[in-house]
Parts: structure tokens; sequence; C-alpha cells
């Protein structure tokens, strides 16, 4: 997974000034395998509600058992990433045993125009079996744009939601 995430982003390729890239990969439940590479930017002075850093490019590579739907797939790496992205930038948060944020409208998530570009590759499967895809896709969008930010700043992220 992650040789083949790294290969078709360009690994060890030049990219253009002030640009990073970070990897990260995830077994889910013992099946389910994704790797993910992301090519971030750090600029000065981002909008307030913005996250401090710009999501470029994500490559992703998975493993999730015989594919039926590969457009499915996809779709569910994109939405995954995109959750995954949303999840550095609000939180959710309780009071009274319940939770303060009720809709979208209280959790702020990665707009369209923050969204990156997004490539599957998906993978010749080590299963004989469909495995879940959905959930698997949403851990390590995180490390991966961390580590791109380490790159870029040699700052770590620690906590969540990024400022």
């Amino acid at each position: 997974m992650l040789q083949l995430a790294a290969e078709k982003s360009g690994w060890g390729k030049p990219l253009p000034a002030g640009r990073f890239r970070g990897l990260a990969c995830n077994v889910y439940d013992g099946e389910t395998h994704v790797a993910y590479v992301a090519e971030v930017s750090v600029p000065p002075g981002r909008p307030a509600g913005a996250l401090p850093f710009v999501v470029h490019r994500v490559v992703c590579a998975i493993d999730c058992g015989v594919v039926i739907n590969p457009l499915g797939v996809e779709q569910q790496v994109e939405s995954g990433v995109v959750w995954g992205l949303s999840n550095m930038k609000g939180e959710i948060t309780f009071a009274g045993g319940a939770a303060v944020e009720s809709s979208f409208r209280d959790f702020p998530v990665v707009r369209m125009s923050e969204a990156p570009v997004v490539e599957t590759h998906i993978v010749p499967s080590h299963g004989e079996q469909p495995f879940g895809v959905g959930e698997p896709t949403v851990p390590p969008i995180i490390p991966a744009v961390a580590n791109a930010c380490f790159a870029a700043t040699g700052k770590r992220i620690r906590r969540l939601p990024v400022t």
C-alpha cells in the first residue's frame, strides 16, 4: 500500500515551491488497507475559520477486498478524506452529558472550495470477499496531513482541531 501510494504521488520528485508531502496508512479491522499521501502548503494569513494549511492533493491506495463498484470505492475515499479533514477543523463538544453541536450548521465541515483533488488507486485484493470501505478511509488522512505539515513547518500537530 505505502509503496503504491508513494509511487502514484510522485514521492521523491520535486514539488512546487512551498508544497510538502506526508504519508500515512492504516489496516482497519484486519481487512481493509488504506494508504494516503497528502500534498500540503502552509500559506500565511489564512482566513478565520479556515484550516491553517491547504491540502491540494491526496493520493490513496486501497485494498478493500473484492470490489463490486469501483466508483463507489472512489466516492467513499473522497468522503473519508473530507470527513477526516473536517475533524481537523472542528470538534464535537459536550455539556451536561449531551452534545452541544446538533447538526452540520454547528460543526464546521470542509467545503467544496477547501476540498483537495483525490486520486484513488484500487489494488488487487488479498481477500476473497468485499471488506468495509466507508469507515476505513477516515483515520489515515489526519496523520498524512499532519506529517506533511511537519515537513512544512517542523512542528508536530498533537491536538485536534487544528487552529
